[in-house]
Parts: C-alpha cells; sequence; structure tokens
C-alpha cells in the first residue's frame, strides 16, 4: 500500500540539462554494466547509473587477490578491468538498452590525452549515454606514472581534449590524494568542465600479519566505503563553494540521511559505491527511504537543499 503523505515529495534534479527522477547513482566499477544489478530489482528506479570505466582497449586489470576487507570499508586494485570501448559499443550498450530505459552516464578512463579524447569522442556518439564522466585518476604513462587528477594542468589538458570532441555534458571525476582539491577542480571548470565528481577511492594499504606481506598483490589499493564519507562531504563543500559548475558527490553514501548530508554540502546527485558491493539492494533502499527522510526533515524539494550549507 503506498503512503500516500510521500507522494508531493520532489526528489528529481537536474545535472547539466540531464533531469534525474533522484539523485541517487551507482559508482562506476560497483554496478558493472547494470546487467547483474537487474536480476535483484528494477533499475529503472534509479537516478542513472554510472558504468565500469572503459578504455581503449580491454584490460585483464591487476593480479590477484585485488580485494581487501577493513574497518568501515574496503581495499581495491581492480586495475580498471574492462572490455574495451569497441565492446562497451557493440555489446554492452546495446545489451543494456533492453532493460533500462534511462540516459547512462559513461565513465572513460585512459593513460593518455589522446586515449582519453578517442574514447569520450566514440562514446559521445551514443543515443543511450546522456553525460560523460572521465576519470583523471589513471597514471598518466608518459609522465612517469603520476595520475592525471594529482596535476592541474594535466587535469586541465584531459578535460580541454575531451571538450573539444564531444558535445554531451563531460564531468571530470577527481582523485582526494592531492594537496589542494580545489585548484584542480577550478582548472576542470576553466578548462571546459561542465561538472566535477568526487571523490574517488583514496589510497589504503593492508597487510596480511601472518604472511608478513601486502594482502593486494598491487600492495596498494584504492580505499572506499563509510570510513571516508567525511573527507567526500568536505570536498564536496570546498568544491561547490569554489566553482559555479555542478557536483556528484561519491564517497561512502550508504543511506538516505547521508544523501541528504552530501547534498546539503553542495551536491546536485549522489553516487553510491561500495555499499553496492555488500548489499545489492543498496541503491534501491536508498530511493525509497529518501521521501521519509525528506518528510522528517522537512523538505519537500530535493533541489531546494542542494549547498544550503554555507
Amino acid at each position: 500500500m503506498v503512503n500516500e503523505s510521500k507522494k508531493n515529495f520532489d526528489t528529481s534534479v537536474t545535472l547539466s540539462g540531464l533531469r534525474l527522477d533522484n539523485p541517487v547513482v551507482p559508482a562506476s566499477g560497483t554496478f558493472g554494466y547494470g546487467n547483474e544489478y537487474k536480476d535483484f530489482y528494477d533499475i529503472n528506479i534509479l537516478g542513472s547509473f554510472s558504468f565500469k570505466g572503459t578504455t581503449r582497449e580491454a584490460r585483464f586489470g591487476n593480479p590477484t587477490p585485488r580485494i581487501a576487507e577493513c574497518t568501515a570499508g574496503m581495499i581495491n586494485a581492480v586495475g580498471l578491468q574492462n572490455p574495451g570501448i569497441d565492446a562497451v559499443i557493440g555489446e554492452e550498450l546495446p545489451r543494456l538498452k533492453t532493460f533500462f530505459r534511462k540516459p547512462v552516464i559513461a565513465n572513460i578512463s585512459g593513460f593518455s590525452v589522446e586515449e582519453y579524447a578517442y574514447c569520450c569522442e566514440r562514446i559521445d556518439k551514443e543515443e543511450q549515454v546522456g553525460l560523460i564522466e572521465v576519470n583523471v585518476s589513471c597514471p598518466n604513462v608518459r609522465h612517469g606514472g603520476m595520475s592525471f587528477g594529482t596535476s592541474p594542468e594535466a587535469a586541465a589538458e584531459v578535460t580541454r581534449a575531451v571538450k573539444a570532441v564531444t558535445t554531451k555534458p563531460v564531468y571530470i571525476k577527481l582523485s582526494p590524494n592531492v594537496t589542494d582539491i580545489v585548484a584542480i577542480a577550478r582548472a576542470c571548470e576553466e578548462a571546459g568542465a561542465d561538472g566535477i565528481c568526487l571523490i574517488n577511492t583514496m589510497l589504503g594499504m593492508r597487510i596480511d600479519v601472518k604472511c608478513r606481506k601486502p594482502i593486494i598483490a598491487n600492495v596498494m589499493g584504492g580505499f572506499s566505503g563509510a570510513a571516508i564519507f567525511p573527507v567526500a562531504v568536505r570536498m564536496v563543500y570546498q568544491v561547490a563553494r569554489a566553482c559555479r559548475i555542478p557536483v556528484m558527490g561519491c564517497g561512502g553514501v550508504e543511506t538516505a540521511h547521508d544523501v541528504i548530508e552530501m547534498m546539503m554540502a553542495g551536491a546536485t546527485a549522489v553516487q553510491v559505491g561500495a555499499a553496492n558491493l555488500r548489499n545489492p539492494y543498496a541503491c534501491k533502499e536508498i530511493v525509497e527511504a529518501l521521501p521519509c527522510e525528506m518528510e522528517r526533515l522537512g523538505i519537500e524539494r530535493l533541489s531546494d537543499i542542494i549547498g544550503i550549507v554555507k
């Protein structure tokens, strides 16, 4: 039975002209291309979702073990395993179209400026893609392996190259493993980015004390989960106040309360990552809980609370 009091709560938001029924977006790398989750529930209840990070060529990823559990989170070093841009366009998107009716967010990764531009230009032509999310946390193979996202100049270079070959909104997903997140976000904005997504995973490590060696074969990996939520909220707040373009918040989100907190910090939409790996119904539960949380907090429209905290 539908609770009549929940009908009038407006959960919709708009990202660079793309209207979402609600701000809940499964994060890249935790939702595949949607196929695995469609058997758990109708994923059309989501605002959208960001599909798995895609590169020019297929990638097997890093050696195993790739996952290490830790208090209030996990560490992963999957290594951008994906079938490559041709397979995504030729196989994954046509299959996605059979069960997901909304525009999807395309997450693009790369190891050179040219690779980013190539993949973004290809994916920009796909009707199902409503927004392009560019992951600049990848190592720049031409400059000693340092991540594109750790340098304002490198992040801006990628942004300009992608914007030159695309027509759809481009959001740059930033790494938190930097000294000044605002400087990098501003550089992306000045280079033409339509929005910013943050944060990506933090850098973490676990050791198997019995074997006396790192748990993950790659030694270190991306730390995600509830433990990083306060860091994500802080960075969303800083960037939203410093930039004029929209922000998608990500990092440690597990509940409807978390979504609202991150939106108050300045996020227009909120991505849910590691929670999906622990509970495949995580996003469904958040979407369904949002009206109740809005009623409890006296919020009629979610769009009214974006960046309300000054």
